[in-house]
């Protein structure tokens, strides 16, 4: 093979690069480079039975909804929604209007029940969501994996539509 194909690949790969150097703060690549995903962010010994009782006897007392995420450690798309979660706005709507609930789902083998339970279909994938009114009862299921490959401002609306 001859240099010469190599290199008018040069300036096709230094546009690439270029591109997502230049890629917005909140923007998905960059943020890939800028965090550690949090291996305990589903406990694999929590009760999430329990964790969800908790939830709703304080979003009684503090007139929140709760929103149950569930999802795996090894989950890409679970752990890039952790960080929209701790992102402005996202985190100011979450603080004021929800009780977040991890649930784990293993290697879609744990807690399987629970997704049953509120109608989620984990079977097509994670991060899913469910969102609870203070009492319990089931506000929103996702469906269609709405939330894998998201963004921030797609959090951001469906928090904004959710709250309390």
């Amino acid at each position: 093979m001859s240099s010469k194909p190599r290199a008018s690949l040069l300036p096709i790969a230094a546009a690439v690069i270029g591109v997502l150097c230049l890629a917005a703060p909140g923007d998905a690549h960059s943020q890939a480079g800028l965090f550690k995903p949090n291996p305990h962010l589903y406990s694999e010994s929590a009760n999430p039975a329990t964790d969800i009782s908790v939830a709703i006897a304080q979003a009684r007392r503090e007139h929140k909804r709760i929103l149950l995420d569930f999802g795996g450690n090894w989950c890409g798309d679970c752990q890039l929604l952790d960080i929209y979660y701790h992102q402005s706005p996202n985190a100011e709507l979450l603080a004021k209007y929800f009780i977040l609930v991890h649930v784990n789902i293993g290697h879609m083998d744990q807690n399987v029940n629970i997704a049953q339970k509120y109608k989620v279909p984990i079977i097509k994938g994670v991060p899913a969501l469910a969102v609870l009114d203070s009492h319990g009862a089931l506000l929103y299921a996702e469906h269609d994996k709405e939330f894998e490959h998201t963004t921030p401002s797609a959090i951001t609306d469906f928090l904004n539509r959710w709250k309390a």
